[in-house]
């Protein structure tokens, strides 16, 4: 056993010395040490029970011979973090949990280890962590929380950013604000819509590395307790049998975690978190997989915000094991995988049929032809990243004049001050990786534009990021950012920019020889940040296109 080096031999009586300070008894320390990473906190609502589910992993790792040892992992909830600097510190905290996880499970000697995530950066965060180390790993997560109705309406988090702009328009009052606030997360677990942490550890399913019902059964239901003590007994077998994440995230799986994201439609986000994970399972994901993938792919579900349902309605009508099915059924699923269950994709999803037609549609009568996330290209820049499923049909193709903002405070200012009108298309830059630092997550400016009732008439694009909660044309991820010279750092007010999301086009229209001498003499705007953690992000971080990774120059 790998554990043997902190804990075999009189060499490491010190070792067990502090083993046993901690309450560990010699029959312990003779099986294999199970870390159990908890991201519990009480901060985040999808991660205030994590302890639940991790005492529940614990047992069933002792029921299949293991000691488990559980350590903490950070979180930070994107919710409470919109709209501010917090923003700034959620896309940063990925690599600093994937190196925590990294640090304690190295310095520890462990053997394997379980990975009890939740939220949005902490899932893929995890699951870097564990392709990095290549050593035994099961993720099992907290689960969605549940949606209610309010008024014949199914509530989600973002009911409330959306009021916003519906009060600022003079649509409701303040008591109607309070009561959708009191209505729209009424559990504990991950926000109910298929936004960024539901869509990752669906996500985590497909690539193998959860057991079937990780993305989908419901924080508040008891068989996600049972759930995750099968997962602490699976653990003890996938050390035993010595399987590990590389063996199960393979090129193959990510071609699966692509084809299933265009299915279900979900967030944006896993342009940034399937490449990031790929890379520390290496693994080469380009994004230009993500469009040859969705050409191909019907988009079976509108799960919020594309839609009315939510991840409860997906549980129910067969979970992703049922879409994985549906899709195999015209081979678009690779099913000769390696699993966490110890079993095969095809094994796993054999008899999984869908439940509700309504929820996951049939591949002969998709909501649409093509996949849920588009990959647009053009004079605006390389790469620009859009939730296609979540687009009203009119603004699948416009031309606007641009309004420009530097920061997302300004834009959120403008909007609220209705000096947003109908065609426009606001840009926000100075907001990527390097430029913000950190990327924010904007759901504030969307969902104030929705509220207003303009999605249908105004589009958003930037060099940050939208949250998976938001609908509407809103393209993000455009690289080269405004700090590294590229062209939406030259955009003024009044050019047009031409959108062409289905057939993924992104121009600035402006000619070469104006952007020319825009170009000259021109200097990117200051680090808004240039002390701490954020100051040596800026620095390592590479480009969106790439997963906004860290790099080692």
């Amino acid at each position: 056993m790998y554990s043997d080096i902190v804990k075999k031999g009189v060499e490491r009586s010190p070792h067990r010395s502090l083993f046993k300070a901690a309450g560990y008894t010699d029959e312990e320390l003779t099986r294999p040490l199970i870390g159990v990473v908890s991201a519990k906190n009480e901060v985040i609502p999808g991660h205030v029970h994590l302890d639940k589910i991790a005492e529940s992993v614990k047992a069933g790792i002792r029921m299949a011979g293991g000691t488990p040892v559980e350590f903490p992992a950070i979180g930070v909830c994107d919710g409470i973090a919109m709209g501010h600097v917090g923003m700034k510190y959620s896309l940063a905290s990925r690599e600093l949990i994937a190196d925590s996880v990294e640090s304690m499970t190295i310095a520890h000697g462990f053997d394997a280890l379980v990975l009890i995530p939740n939220c949005d950066k902490i899932v893929p965060a995890m699951l870097m962590a564990a392709a990095r180390l290549n050593k035994p790993a099961i993720v099992v997560s907290g689960g969605p929380m549940l949606s209610i109705s309010y008024k014949g309406k199914y509530r989600d988090l973002n009911t409330t950013f959306e009021a916003i702009g519906a009060f600022k328009a003079g649509k409701i009052d303040e008591d109607e604000v309070l009561a959708l606030e009191n209505s729209a997360c009424p559990t504990c677990g991950s926000c109910s819509g298929m936004f960024t942490a539901n869509s990752m550890n669906c996500l985590s399913e497909v690539l193998g590395m959860a057991l079937p019902g990780n993305g989908t059964v419901p924080a508040v239901y008891a068989e996600r307790l049972r759930l995750a003590k099968e997962t602490g007994m699976k653990i003890m077998e996938l050390l035993e049998k010595d399987i590990k994440p590389r063996d199960i995230m393979t090129a193959d799986a990510f071609y699966n975690a692509l084809r299933v994201d265009m299915a279900l439609g979900c967030s944006t986000n896993s342009m940034l978190h399937l490449p990031a994970i790929a890379a520390e399972a290496k693994v080469d994901v380009n994004l230009d997989m993500a469009n040859e993938i969705s050409s191909e792919t019907p988009n079976l579900c509108h799960l919020a915000p594309a839609g009315e349902h939510h991840i409860q309605d997906l549980y129910a009508a067969g979970g992703v094991q049922a879409v994985m099915n549906e899709l195999s059924k015209k081979n678009l699923i690779k099913t000769d995988l390696l699993t966490v269950t110890g079993k095969t994709v095809g094994e796993n999803i054999k008899g999984k049929s869908v439940l509700d037609y309504e929820v996951i549609r049939p591949l002969d009568n998709p909501y649409s032809k093509t996949g849920g996330i588009a990959v647009l290209k053009g004079s605006m820049g390389e790469l620009g990243v859009v939730k296609r499923s979540a687009v009203a049909k009119e603004m699948l193709q416009h031309k606007g004049p641009a309004k420009v903002f530097d920061s997302e405070d300004e834009a959120i200012t403008a909007i609220y001050a209705g000096k947003i009108e109908k065609g426009d298309v606001v840009v926000i830059r100075y907001e990527g990786p390097k430029g913000g630092p950190g990327m924010r997550e904007m759901l504030s400016p969307t969902s104030a534009i929705c509220g207003m009732g303009l999605d249908k008439d105004v589009a958003l694009i930037t060099d940050g990021r939208f949250s998976g909660a938001t609908r509407g044309a809103a393209i993000g991820h455009v690289c080269p950012e405004a700090v590294d010279g590229g062209p939406i750092a030259f955009v003024r007010d009044g050019d047009m920019i031409e959108i062409d999301i289905e057939n993924c086009v992104l121009n600035l229209l402006v000619s070469e020889e104006e952007l020319a001498k825009r170009r000259e003499g021109w200097t990117p705007n200051e680090p808004k940040i240039k002390t701490g953690y954020l100051n040596r992000y800026r620095k390592l971080v590479s480009s969106a296109k790439y997963g906004a990774v860290m790099t080692d120059n």
